[in-house]
């Protein structure tokens, strides 16, 4: 970036609803410069949530989102019972449950030793003891849409963000590319909620402390018809576990490979697989047919890491941006929320008084670094104990006895749905 780009840094004070002007960059192309108090990049649950909540709270935000629309194949789509009672708490939640949706009570996988319980939802203590199953889409428009009640809130789509702004070493703003080439947001607090992929991330100079899972997951569908299950089913056979998810018209089939496996399963064929997916879950013989190229199988090569520090002057990072979960447990959305409600609770006032100083932003990792550690640790045993001795072993699975122990049972669970404490919106 040149020097006669970078413009001087604005003082952001609280206003009603972002205003914007224009200028111009040092190759004669306007921007759209606008300013507002809180800019949020990354539309995903922890930006859309965090959004709503300091609208509500009546702090000016906007919300940036990289994609054209919310849809998109294989997102995370697990909702657990701390998120219900937070959306209960913002009087949302009897509307979110008429959404399209599936509950399941008892996460049950079949083993060489009949069905294990890995969690049983219904034990919980709360009006909504089971997971909710619902399209990302559908709850990220859900969310929106609420927020866009509020008239200091404001949702930018196709906002691809490629420099963030920095002044005597203070984040001020992001500049994107969206609508009519380049646009630039100033903000007293930039909000890094884009990911495990996060461009805020990299464009800040914040490095993940990295850890790699013993373990892949291809993505793929598989038609469903409507006598089968509703609940999601998991199956482990010889060296492979197989989990499917309800999505009405068809299953998405998460097919767990060890971890580098994906280059020779590709070796091997599509009919390899095909025949793998058979023999573990031979009610599906019928239907692997359907899948007829490589294109239609999606890899996710898993990771796990977190930040040693979540924030710099004028920006915080959350959700998978600041920790990348593993998939297992499906607590991507459960904890990216919870940090967005914290956020919410810790910044709200100093956001809206114009005082919004490092001490703020510390405080939000410090309430929510220990209970991200936490889970972590806990997807890491799993992994290990669990997952990586079944998909390594072409021996027929035996889930270790402890786990069939009712009070060790309820651990996990708890884990997964609340995390070390409840978080509660701060009204």
């Amino acid at each position: 970036m040149s020097e006669n780009r970078t413009q001087p840094t604005i003082a952001v004070v609280a206003t009603p609803t972002p205003h914007s002007a224009e200028t111009l960059d040092a190759d004669h192309n306007i921007l759209d410069v606008q300013q507002t108090t809180c800019c949020i990049v990354g539309g995903g649950p922890a930006g859309a949530v965090l959004a709503l909540l300091l609208a509500r709270g009546g702090v000016p935000v906007m919300l940036l989102e990289a994609r054209k629309d919310f849809d998109r194949y294989f997102r995370g789509d697990t909702i657990h019972s701390s998120v219900m009672e937070i959306m209960e708490e913002l009087g949302l939640a009897d509307r979110l449950l008429q959404l399209r949706h599936t509950k399941t009570y008892k996460f049950i996988t079949m083993t060489a030793d009949g069905p294990v319980t890995f969690a049983d939802f219904s034990r919980l203590k709360t009006r909504y003891p089971y997971l909710t199953l619902m399209e990302q889409v559908c709850f990220l428009d859900f969310i929106t849409t609420e927020a866009k009640r509020y008239p200091n809130f404001q949702l930018v789509m196709g906002a691809n963000v490629q420099e963030v702004i920095e002044q005597d070493g203070a984040i001020s703003g992001v500049r994107y590319r969206g609508s009519g080439g380049w646009h630039e947001v100033r903000a007293q607090l930039t909000v890094g909620a884009d990911g495990r992929f996060s461009r805020t991330r990299y464009l800040a100079g914040m490095k993940l402390l990295k850890t790699s899972p013993p373990m892949d997951i291809l993505w793929f569908r598989l038609p469903r018809r409507a006598e089968e299950p509703e609940q999601q089913i998991g199956r482990f056979g010889r060296g492979r576990l197989l989990v499917l998810t309800n999505r009405f018209d068809y299953w998405q089939v998460g097919y767990i490979i060890p971890k580098g496996y994906y280059q020779q399963l590709h070796i091997d064929g599509l009919e390899a697989l095909r025949q793998s997916v058979a023999e573990v879950m031979p009610e599906l013989a019928d239907r692997v047919e359907y899948l007829k190229e490589w294109k239609q199988v999606s890899l996710l090569s898993v990771e796990s890491g977190r930040l040693e520090r979540w924030y710099r002057p004028g920006l915080l990072l959350i959700g998978d941006a600041a920790h990348v979960m593993s998939p297992v447990g499906g607590v991507g959305i459960n904890y990216a929320i919870q940090d967005a409600v914290v956020a919410a609770n810790i910044l709200s006032s100093p956001l809206k008084a114009g005082q919004l100083h490092l001490r703020h932003l510390a405080s939000v990792q410090r309430q929510r670094e220990w209970p991200t550690r936490i889970i972590q640790w806990f997807q890491s045993l799993a992994q290990q104990q669990i997952i990586a001795k079944a998909i390594n072993s072409d021996k027929p699975f035996t889930p270790p006895k402890i786990m069939r122990l009712p009070f060790l049972r309820d651990l996990p669970t708890w884990l997964m749905s609340y995390g070390v404490w409840p978080v509660h919106v701060k009204t």
